[in-house]
């Protein structure tokens, strides 16, 4: 029998392969929709229309925040800009939103989509996650999604769903435009020049 599980979901490209696997496990999930971490305001729309088209087209339930809260994000980063420390409260202000969202909606358990990403501090999410379940008295389940990541972009290929190419927030937006450009592969620069 399908249990149901709230699906904290960071974008459709990660959620196509979770939602398949939690399927395999007998989960029946549901997505929700929390990401206020995601700049610009138009990139953030961009990835919850995709989502959107997906959890349409697949059937699965999504279940939305009720607003952007980028402020309550920026309030907890900055002056933590170091990235280790800044993910560490983003994993936290998503999942407790996350968690809140299940307790009303009457789920028992949550996870998140982050949890496929070979970008994201595995260790450091799983122990968030964990002390936010403890906290809301719910249950988190954990399973390593990585080994899907490749199937993850597969799937996400073939349906044609939007993929990004950061995580979502400024500080990893401007962190891949100084790694490209260390590279050799773009011309932007990492602090923005004084016109004189």
């Amino acid at each position: 029998m399908s249990q149901g599980l709230l699906l904290h979901t960071c974008c459709a490209p990660c959620a196509t392969y979770v939602v398949k696997r939690l399927g395999e496990e007998g989960w029946q999930p549901s997505l929700f929709w929390y990401n206020p971490n995601i700049h610009p305001y138009a990139e953030h729309q961009q990835r919850l229309e995709c989502l959107r088209r997906f959890a349409q087209g697949t059937g699965v339930p999504l279940v939305l925040a009720s607003a952007y809260d980028m402020v309550a994000y920026f309030r907890l980063v900055v002056s933590h800009e170091d990235k280790a420390e800044r993910c560490l409260r983003c994993y936290r202000l998503r999942l407790s939103q996350t968690a809140q969202m299940a307790q009303r909606q009457g789920f028992a358990a949550f996870s998140t989509t982050l949890l496929i990403s070979p970008y994201q501090k595995h260790e450091l999410l799983k122990e968030v996650s964990y002390e936010v379940a403890r906290e809301h008295g719910l249950t988190f389940f954990y399973q390593d999604m990585r080994p899907g990541y490749r199937e993850s972009r597969r799937m996400a290929r073939e349906l044609g769903l939007y993929r990004q190419r950061y995580c979502g927030c400024l500080y990893s937006e401007w962190e891949r435009h100084i790694q490209e450009r260390s590279r050799g592969t773009t011309a932007v620069s990492p602090k923005p020049e004084v016109q004189r």
